[in-house]
């Protein structure tokens, strides 16, 4: 059987590829919005408890890392890939606000084994060096699913209604489980991966020998303050991401009278300045270690460089001008990603490949908690206070994220 070069960055191309449909199906409903909201006579608190659902779902995002874990990534991601794609076409049959919550929980179950089983890739994958590339590639996808959203659901309500943009995304999803189960296979066995290349994954490997009789079980886990010292971070971080993906829509209709139209141009462009926040942090990291940083300390550089740039998003609700508003919200978009690809890596540094599904799971519980503690109050608050109180919380949350990553984190030993 003939065999690829490089194939690795093969791999996290597949990879990518299911976190563009990930949150594509998640940032659907953001988009949509408006039209759902008037079809299923749906309220600003009752959209609020809608978008808590499916954050309350993916907060047992550790159960579905620790199932990967178990079963091995390629069944494991194939299992909740095609759950979370039956479920999101399941959307178009939503006739309330009830069903639409509980089909949101359900899809973030599901959905919440995507960023564990990609970070059991990279870690698997890739050597050390390498993993921020890999991070930020494949977090591009996260992005580019949520910036493809807003052109699927304009094209779905102008040629049907909001209902067939959830029945495409969840039909590629299906398609991508085929693509998965024939193309995946771990780096020990895959046929086609070369010997050489073999050689180099396995040249940059942290030592974990206090791991060396096995996985450590969660109870081990939280006893770690590794594991705290990259989930309070997501806790405080993830929220801008929530309010990008299920709440600007409604600002920008709502308080910036965009139309339909004028949606589909704009809303995505702060998730194409998150592509680009997705390389400039392994870039800036890259450029750090070659000053001779090391690499737990060039992550949280990177880390709060994206916190100081998150600043300026305070001032979106106080900018006269849409355009302004919007190219602060592109600044939200790039400054997230350029921090939280930093974070959501560090989990394949600091602990062994084995552990790494259900330390991400973790990580991910604290982090779906802000936004679904985010958006609560969100959807309690805004007609009394309105936007601004929320952009300028946004402001100063992951200066404290970074002040945590910086005092609680301890490198492991050096690669070997």
């Amino acid at each position: 059987m003939p065999r690829f070069r490089r194939l690795r960055w093969m791999m996290i191309v597949l990879v990518m590829a299911a976190m563009i449909l990930n949150y594509l199906s998640r940032s659907v409903l953001g988009i949509a919005a408006p039209a759902v909201m008037d079809e299923l006579h749906i309220g600003p608190e009752q959209y609020g408890w809608v978008t808590g659902a499916f954050q309350l779902g993916i907060m047992l995002q550790p159960l579905a890392g620790y199932v990967v874990d178990i079963i091995g990534v390629k069944l494991g991601f194939a299992l909740f890939a095609g759950a979370w794609s039956i479920i999101t076409i399941a959307h178009g049959l939503a006739g309330g606000w009830l069903g639409l919550a509980a089909l949101r929980g359900a899809l973030g179950l599901a959905e919440g084994a995507g960023h564990p089983s990609s970070l059991k890739v990279v870690a698997a994958w890739f050597p050390a060096r390498e993993r921020g590339i890999a991070g930020g590639l494949y977090n591009i996808g996260a992005s580019f699913g949520a910036v493809l959203a807003p052109p699927l659901v304009a094209w779905a309500i102008w040629t049907s209604s909001w209902r067939m943009a959830f029945v495409v995304a969840g039909a590629l999803g299906l398609l991508w489980v085929i693509l998965w189960l024939v193309a995946y296979a771990p780096p020990e066995t895959h046929p086609r991966l070369s010997d050489e290349e073999r050689a180099y994954i396995q040249s940059d490997q942290e030592a974990f020998p206090d791991r060396a009789a096995g996985r450590a079980s969660l109870g081990q886990l939280l006893r770690q303050r590794n594991l705290w010292g990259i989930a309070i971070p997501r806790m405080l971080a993830d929220p801008t991401w929530g309010t990008l993906s299920f709440w600007m829509p409604l600002y920008l209709t709502t308080v910036r009278h965009f139309d339909l139209a004028q949606i589909a141009l704009f809303a995505w462009l702060p998730f194409l300045a998150a592509d680009l926040g997705c390389l400039f942090g392994p870039f800036l990291v890259l450029m750090l270690q070659r000053m001779g940083v090391g690499l737990i300390d060039a992550r949280r550089g990177a880390f709060t460089a994206g916190a100081v740039m998150m600043v300026a998003v305070a001032f979106v609700g106080t900018v006269e001008s849409p355009v302004t508003a919007v190219a602060l919200l592109c600044l939200a978009g790039f400054a997230h990603q350029t921090l939280s690809v930093t974070v959501i890596t560090m989990s394949s540094d600091l602990f062994p490949p084995n552990e790494v599904g259900t330390v991400a799971g973790v990580a991910g519980l604290f982090g779906n908690f802000g936004v679904l503690a985010f958006s609560l109050m969100i959807g309690q608050m805004v007609e009394r206070v309105g936007y601004s109180p929320f952009f300028v919380a946004l402001g100063g949350l992951d200066l404290v994220g970074a002040l945590v990553l910086w005092t609680v984190v301890r490198a492991p030993k050096a690669s070997i």
